[in-house]
């Protein structure tokens, strides 16, 4: 297709071009998921079911800290009182299949955001389209750190928690993988978007959606959002809600900053253009 201005482009050109941006991404995808699906055995044994060991990081970090405030703690267990169990017949499968899938979306996750930007950047002023190398960093960045964050936090303060958790001692914690690798997987990839707060906030910033007196003006609400976030992606104790929360509200302020820094810059060009 032969390239054309923005504003000369028709609705249907503009589908045409986010289908071919769309099988990009899900090509980029595929080709990881299958490199994930051929390493399976190391990413379930060395990254999935590493939470189920208590020498996991975490557990041992949190485990010294009790000891050295003079607390019993869970943390300190020799070991995880659940099996993981498969009760299907394509479940075993069924897991391969969809982690390998998950595996290849976040590592691809740069790519993607880089075939987004490419698909929105023509709309773009020049100046906007030479920082798109630093938004794909930083908006891949955070993701990452989000994936890291739900993966070495919320995951196991969540598996230890309600492995730990008993109605009964009469009751045994035998878990089907599903549940499992769902909560694995919920936990890395709400934690992964949820670190993406400063981008959304910068593009809604940008369109008019959002100034930084309004995110000042509903701060208070946006912490009852956010301990409800916390409480939704993370067991109910208050200490594991507050651990997920606190990173949440140093990105919100960040939020603020950088909607501030964009009306700021608005009001600038604003300025020069009234000049000329």
């Amino acid at each position: 297709m032969a390239k054309k201005e923005v504003n000369e482009m028709s609705f249907l050109d503009h589908l045409e071009d986010l289908r071919w941006h769309l099988i990009r991404i899900i090509t980029a995808v595929v080709i990881v998921a299958t490199f994930a699906f051929i390493f399976s055995r190391f990413i379930f044994n060395s990254i999935i079911f590493a939470p189920l060991e208590m020498s996991f990081p975490t557990y041992d970090f949190l485990c010294r800290t009790a000891t050295f405030i003079g607390l019993d703690t869970t943390f300190c267990a020799e070991e995880m009182p659940m099996i993981i169990q498969n009760r299907t017949m394509a479940g075993q499968f069924s897991a391969d299949i969809w982690t390998a899938i998950l595996t290849g979306f976040i590592i691809s996750f740069p790519y993607t955001i880089y075939q987004l930007w490419k698909f929105v950047s023509p709309g773009l002023h020049s100046n906007e389209r030479k920082h798109s190398r630093g938004f794909i960093i930083i908006s891949s960045l955070l993701f990452f750190i989000g994936v890291l964050f739900g993966y070495y936090i919320v995951t196991p303060l969540s598996l230890n928690f309600l492995a730990n958790y008993s109605i009964s001692e009469i009751v045994d914690n035998q878990i089907d993988i599903s549940s499992y690798i769902a909560l694995v997987r919920s936990s890395a990839l709400a934690s992964g978007l949820i670190f993406e707060l400063p981008i959304i906030i910068y593009f809604l910033t940008k369109v008019g959606l959002v100034t930084p007196e309004i995110l000042r003006k509903y701060r208070k609400y946006a912490l009852v959002v956010v301990l409800v976030l916390s409480a939704i992606i993370t067991p109910p104790d208050i200490a594991s809600q507050v651990i997920v929360a606190i990173p949440i509200l140093i990105l919100y302020q960040v939020s603020i900053y950088i909607s501030k820094v964009v009306i700021k810059n608005q009001l600038k060009k604003e300025k020069q253009q009234a000049k000329r």
